[in-house]
């Protein structure tokens, strides 16, 4: 089948849709909850994630790659049947991995050659190879291979880097059409994605934006931001670059970010979003609710036998009070962060269902502009 994306509502460049795959139909906006090595750290199962109202997992492929391997997944039925998972899954395409490996690895223009960092063993990567992994991971959305410069690079490395990216792209769009065509290809609907590079030069983001438009793909993502640049900086780069991109499709800002971000990144028209903050953040005792980010382990909470928040629906906050959560990472017990992990990514996917609502509704201004002041503790106190 032919994913099918529908623009139900905007309200100024917001977005409200549903997107539907051969995995089932999502609506958006949606955060993907990150599961890397096909798990969210903490552990968090798929039970508990279809619990907490996941849409779509998102795992990697350079992860997964080096470890267990993609052929010996493909050989036991795919990603989704490997964790027992129905619904969509979004794999990266390693390519923010291998380049972060800075000191490891080598880029030319047919791929990048770098060492694994659990062994050291080497390890080519190209856009065909990004493209293989994935097809034998079978996830529903696979990530174009590409390469993410620094957010402050300079013009003369970036221009070329995002060249390169659009050849890249190019080379994944011809090695994905012919994998799915094959006989026994695992998913053969299996959608691509491309990235937008650029850095926080406006005018190669655009650029790159009109050459990746014409591709006609799946979809199209924004990478390259939560890198090193600031919050307004990579607000501007949304507003220069979305318009450029084909509204009738999915709009995807990668690796972003807090509450804040997402509500601003929705304004200007991104409807998919993805980060670890919420799991890495639980793991450390810290969590999120409609009035600022709480830190679990602080001495405040060691009588205090309120959930988390009051009305939440999350499994921490239906039975257990914040003295017990404080008492669980004061004794370093597994249990603590798994619940303040599922805590966080339930705020993250009902978040994300309330500015659903208010879109539907047409009133997402006024709901963005009362969340960020109860974010900012300017309401009420927790």
């Amino acid at each position: 089948m032919k994913a099918q994306y529908r623009l139900l509502k905007t309200e100024g460049r917001a977005k409200r849709a549903e997107f539907e795959t051969v995995h089932g139909t999502v609506q958006t906006p949606l955060f993907m909850n990150v599961g890397t090595v096909g798990a969210i750290k903490g552990a968090v199962s798929t039970q508990d994630l279809e619990e907490i109202g996941c849409q779509v997992e998102l795992s990697n492929t350079y992860h997964l790659h080096v470890r267990t391997g993609d052929q010996v997944i493909h050989d036991l039925g795919g990603l989704h049947r490997f964790m027992d998972w129905k619904r969509p899954i979004l794999t990266d395409s390693g390519g923010f991995q291998v380049f972060s490996l800075a000191g490891l690895r080598k880029i030319k223009e047919e791929g990048v050659t770098f060492h694994s960092h659990i062994d050291g063993r080497l390890i080519f990567m190209g856009p065909e190879e990004s493209m293989q992994i994935q097809s034998n991971l079978g996830s529903t959305i696979a990530m174009a291979f590409d390469e993410c410069p620094p957010a402050k690079a300079e013009r003369a490395y970036v221009q070329p880097s995002v060249d390169r990216t659009t050849r890249w792209l190019e080379r994944c769009r011809a090695e994905m059409n012919r994998l799915n065509g094959l006989e026994g290809t695992l998913n053969p609907d299996q959608l691509l994605f491309g990235i937008n590079q650029g850095a926080v030069y406006d005018d190669i983001r655009i650029e790159h934006a009109k050459r990746i438009r014409e591709m006609d793909l799946d979809g199209y993502a924004i990478g390259g931001l939560a890198v090193g640049e600031t919050h307004e900086e990579m607000y501007h780069v949304l507003e220069e670059v979305v318009p450029y991109l084909p509204q009738e499709k999915p709009t995807y800002l990668m690796g972003v970010g807090t509450p804040a971000n997402i509500l601003e990144a929705v304004e200007r028209g991104v409807d998919f979003f993805d980060c670890v903050y919420p799991s890495r953040n639980g793991r450390h005792g810290h969590v999120y609710t409609h009035h600022g980010k709480l830190n679990m382990l602080n001495a405040r909470y060691e009588k205090d036998m309120r959930p988390i928040e009051e009305g939440c629906g999350c499994p921490a906050c239906r039975r257990y009070s914040r003295a017990y959560i404080h008492h669980l990472h004061k004794a370093k017990e597994m249990l603590g962060l798994r619940l303040c992990v599922l805590h966080n990514l339930y705020f993250y996917n009902h978040m994300m269902e309330d500015i659903r609502l208010a879109l539907d509704e047409g009133r997402f201004a006024a709901f963005k502009k009362k969340m960020l002041e109860d974010l900012a503790g300017q309401n009420t106190l927790p």
